[in-house]
């Protein structure tokens, strides 16, 4: 599936920020998960090791080569790459 760059603004304007993620020649969109998708993938990696995975990857897909998804040699690779979806701030808690 051909994802056009007029596509993918689209996917920025109703999502924010949208990611890239290549395997080969495979290229999947992924959009970054909300609280309610991490609180899901993190419940779901304590029974299953790829739970976290699988949980960001069907819940941000956004579109592109499913072979990501459904191969489990592309999902692993591209599965090394999901933790980098979260960005988390640094905060300061300062007693007053």
């Amino acid at each position: 599936m051909e994802i056009t760059q007029e596509q993918i603004n689209n996917w920025k304007q109703q999502h924010g920020d949208v990611f890239e993620i290549s395997v080969d020649e495979a290229k999947g969109y992924l959009k970054k998960p909300d609280r309610k998708t991490l609180s899901y993938a993190m419940t779901n990696a304590q029974t299953n090791p790829l739970g976290f995975a699988e949980v960001i990857m069907e819940n941000c897909w956004l579109g592109g080569d499913e072979e990501i998804k459904v191969n489990d040699g592309y999902f692993l690779a591209a599965a090394g790459q999901i933790d980098k979806l979260i960005e988390i701030k640094e905060a300061e808690l300062k007693k007053c």
